[in-house]
């Protein structure tokens, strides 16, 4: 296979200055909106980078479960990977890969835990087997086979018996909070439109273009 030949024209569309909205989550609201209006399976899937103490990053694809002008929520094993990687690194990135309208958007920023409280509150609007999943799996760990995780999620099925499945302790969320978010619209002849809002100490977002 000649990877090295495969190639197309990113013709869809480019985006101008004049177009963008005063913040960036503005803007990622309004391009959320058209990646679901076009059909896009998983708009809110998003890649999660981290770092750990030595410097090694990591990738790994996580779901986006709210957003606001605080930031970008996804919710996960607090002891997995990912976990222990903030826990030593709090600057992460998220990338949301949305080549169907052939755009990119990446965040730069730091993780802060969101409250109890709230990890509560989205734990119990997931679906029960969900739930379970989340008890059975010590994410990131070493298993010996696809069945002792199904032996470890029927345990906990029959633990609960259908009853009330709480949080477990060891389960939460993050939120993102940004300092740099940029846009990325491609072009025709790698004339890529790539924008970069960047946050100041007091909150308000400047806007640069930034060339291809």
């Amino acid at each position: 296979m000649e990877i090295d030949q495969w190639r197309r024209e990113y013709l869809l569309g480019g985006l101008r200055r004049s177009e963008l909205k005063p913040t960036p989550l503005e803007q990622f609201r309004q391009w959320l909106e058209e990646v679901v209006k076009a059909g896009l399976k998983d708009p809110t899937a998003m890649c999660l980078a981290t770092a750990d103490a030595a410097g090694q990053p990591s990738q790994r694809i996580v779901l986006l479960k709210g957003f606001d002008e605080c930031g970008f929520v996804f919710y996960t094993n607090l002891q997995s990977k990912k976990a222990r990687d903030m826990a030593d690194n709090p600057q992460v990135s998220l990338l949301f890969p949305w080549h169907l309208l052939e755009r990119q958007i990446i965040v730069y920023g730091q993780v802060q835990p969101v409250s109890r409280e709230d990890a509560i509150a989205y734990f119990q609007s997931r679906p029960l087997d969900s739930q379970l999943a989340a008890w059975a799996s010590h994410q990131s760990q070493p298993l010996s086979s696809r069945e002792e995780l199904q032996k470890q999620f029927e345990e906990e099925k029959a633990r609960f018996d259908g009853g009330e499945v709480p949080l477990p302790e060891f389960w939460g969320g993050y939120r993102v909070v940004p300092h740099s978010v940029e846009f990325w619209q491609g072009g025709a002849n790698r004339l890529h439109d790539r924008f970069v809002y960047c946050a100041d100490d007091s909150g308000s977002w400047s806007v640069q273009r930034l060339s291809p």
